[in-house]
């Protein structure tokens, strides 16, 4: 079986790969080795919907809140987009390493793809950027954001990389027990990891900290610091409540607190806001907390969200080494339940699901439901062949980090909104979102719609309507 070969390309995956595919034979013979060059449509399809999804709940998550991420425990739709990512990643390293000529220029490659898209990541999401309804940009280096979702991704995939370049046996895969012989150093660095993340979330002693309000420049809407300082009480270890956990201890000890993501997701939960799930005002006597900053890229979490990308690669495997259809389905259904179960089974045990810490159940879940997906998507459009009706999520698989760049990161928004009705608060941008978030039609909108409706030309009067 482990004559398929799958050609190494000069492009490693991360958002945007080139995936090579190993077609699968339909029966159980040995087959030749497949032509160089062909994909695995459903793992394009699989990144496609992944894109597709998270511009969905970027959009419309602030008018429908159960789509949104969940403001602190649980699993909303939105909270699967990051997993969805990672394990795409895992997998398409899988394949593309099936063959490493020369482990250090690899391990170069590796380390040079790492830091570009982790300096992307810096670009679009550390703060140079001010969102759709600033035209302005710029950062000041004193509290640029170090860590967000492209930075969690490099992470991710240097760890996972480097294991598949250094870690794996060389030996050829003939049996169910050479397969784990072949892989078991991974899985003992998945466990390692996830047992570090485990003993830091529940060893570490939080002490009581303390953080600055930060107050907002009205003619730019930049946040400044040097204002109240506000105490946290804590004193406690092993808790996940969002103001006295590891995570965010060990993020204000490395980082600081003033390179955190300053617009946490608690503040959507009952105790920060009267709006909740949704952001909004401050309920009376607030805990302080709530204006307090908190990374959910942050080093620990990301740490842990490295292990979604160690099981891509074992899904990976099953790519490489089993070329039937019916072998890869059942194989991936049989692992992706049994980390669904787990997730549950620690939830049960008390580490509850959680998407800002990344908590274990959360990676059992996240990474089951990643498999089943991507079983569904294999099933229809590899083996059934059912190709045409998923045309554009494949191109936008294909090209994931140009639309993420340009879609999630709210730089084609950004430029939309050159286009404008005679006022440039008119703007398309805001057009769209009136289609999206419910509530009253605005008053410069209405009178739009008269001047089109009751153009000045003509000669008779109209009754108006508005």
């Amino acid at each position: 079986m482990d004559s398929v070969e799958v050609a190494t390309e000069e492009r490693t995956p991360l958002l945007n790969s080139e995936v090579e595919e190993i077609l699968p034979t339909q029966s159980d013979a040995p087959a030749k080795p497949d032509p160089i060059g062909r994909r695995l449509v459903s793992l394009d399809v699989f990144r496609g919907l992944t894109v597709a999804l998270m511009i969905l709940v970027d959009d419309a998550g602030g008018a429908f809140p159960v789509i949104n991420h969940s403001p602190w425990f649980g699993v909303t739709l939105a909270d699967f987009v990051m997993p969805f990512f990672l394990f795409g990643v895992g997998v398409s390293i899988a394949l593309v390493c099936k063959k490493i000529p020369n482990k250090v220029v690899s391990t170069n490659k590796v380390i040079v793809r790492t830091v570009k898209l982790f300096l992307l990541g810096l670009i679009l999401q550390g703060g140079y950027f001010h969102g759709r309804d600033s035209l302005t940009y710029g950062v000041d280096i004193d509290r640029i954001r170090w860590l967000g979702v492209l930075q969690r991704i490099s992470i991710g995939y240097f760890l996972a990389a480097m294991s598949e370049i250094w870690l794996v046996s060389n030996i050829s895969v003939d049996s169910p027990m050479s397969f784990v012989k072949k892989y078991c150093i991974e899985w003992v660095v998945a466990i390692l990891l996830s047992s570090l993340y485990v003993g830091l979330v529940y060893g570490l002693h939080v002490p009581n900290w303390t953080f600055e309000l930060p107050s907002t420049n009205s003619t730019l809407s930049i946040p400044s610091y040097g204002g109240r300082a506000e105490t946290v009480q804590c004193g406690v270890r092993g808790s996940l409540e969002p103001p006295c956990n590891a995570v965010g201890l060990i993020d204000r000890l490395l980082l600081g607190e003033r390179h955190l993501y300053q617009r946490p997701v608690y503040r959507r939960t009952k105790d920060c806001s009267i709006n909740s799930p949704d952001y909004g005002p401050l309920p009376p006597n607030s805990p302080v907390w709530c204006l307090a900053p908190f990374d959910p890229e942050g080093i620990l979490s990301s740490l842990m969200a490295s292990i979604t990308c160690f099981a891509g690669l074992h899904f990976g495997h099953f790519i490489v080494h089993y070329k039937s259809h019916a072998q890869r389905l059942l194989l991936w259904s049989m692992n992706s339940l049994v980390f669904f179960l787990c997730g549950y089974i620690v939830q049960f045990l008390g580490m509850p699901f959680s998407k800002p810490l990344y908590t274990l159940s959360y990676m059992f879940l996240t990474t089951g439901a990643s498999g089943f997906l991507l079983t569904l998507i294999y099933y229809i459009v590899d083996s059934k062949g059912f190709r045409k009706p998923f045309i554009l999520l494949q191109w936008m698989g294909m090209n994931a980090l140009i639309v993420y760049a340009l879609a999630a990161c709210e730089l084609f928004p950004a430029a939309m909104q050159g286009f404008y009705w005679r006022s440039p608060s008119n703007n398309l941008v805001k057009a769209k979102a009136l289609i999206i978030s419910p509530g009253p039609v605005p008053s410069f909108l209405l009178v739009k719609i008269k001047d089109i409706l009751l153009p000045p030309w003509k000669p008779f009067p109209i009754v108006p309507f508005f």
